[in-house]
């Protein structure tokens, strides 16, 4: 499998990233700078970490969204491409119109870095079905603007789709108010393309892929991936 990482000015989370898809598939990512106008020859999957991007300037991942390289990606979307996009990833998944929906500021005002638990909604996906539905799994979450928004037409038709990938839940997988630290609708902590083949989602499974990390919580995703695309 072929993994490419984009890497914008302000990305921080290129490194664990690499590290994530690598022990998951046994191949080291290309990372990617922006500037670039086409990937590499037998791309198999983009993935756009999180980070600043353009130092957040503008809105979270509008700058980004207009870079060189963001045709590129938004014809390996067409042509049915896998795409993973975390945190500023997902921000920029969302102002390239690749996904649909905006990440707004948090409820609070305030920048959250902690742990979160996430139940997995789907595990009909490229990048869940290493998980049974309804799994619940932990993952730190460390952003500004990570309440997802969407109007509930959109809502709406991404639940009946089952499209939602992750919800913000408690330990014992309840969909609280107090487990929705950003504030995001429905408790909504990520979501699938049409085609299922683009993910973003707001908190950072690449940081629990191995026990020394703390846990391994994270790895069914990237495992998800590495099985998908070995048989795509």
């Amino acid at each position: 499998m072929n993994a490419v990482i984009l890497l914008f000015p302000g990305t921080n989370r290129e490194r664990d990233m690499a590290i994530a898809l690598e022990k998951a598939t046994g191949r080291r990512p290309t990372i990617l700078f922006h500037a670039e106008t086409g990937l590499p020859a037998g791309t198999d999957l983009v993935v756009l970490p999180g980070g600043f991007s353009h130092g957040d300037y503008l809105r979270c991942g509008a700058m980004a969204a207009r870079s060189p390289i963001m045709p590129a990606v938004a014809e390996f979307a067409a042509r049915g491409g896998h795409i993973l996009g975390v945190c500023n990833g997902f921000q920029i998944l969302t102002e390239a119109g690749l996904l649909p929906g905006a990440l707004l500021r948090n409820a609070s005002l305030r920048f959250l870095s902690m742990d979160c638990h996430l139940r997995v909604e789907t595990a009909s996906s490229p990048f869940t079905n290493h998980w049974q539905k309804h799994a619940i799994f932990r993952a730190p979450m460390a952003h500004g603007d990570g309440n997802y928004f969407a109007d509930d037409n959109t809502l709406d038709r991404l639940e009946a789709e089952d499209r939602v990938a992750f919800r913000y839940v408690t330990p014992a997988g309840e969909p609280t108010g107090a487990a929705n630290r950003n504030g995001a609708c429905r408790n909504i902590a990520g979501i699938l393309s049409e085609n299922r083949r683009i993910l973003g989602m707001m908190p950072h499974p690449e940081d629990l892929v191995d026990s020394l990390m703390g846990g391994t919580d994270g790895l069914p995703l990237f495992e998800s991936i590495a099985a998908s695309l070995a048989t795509a």
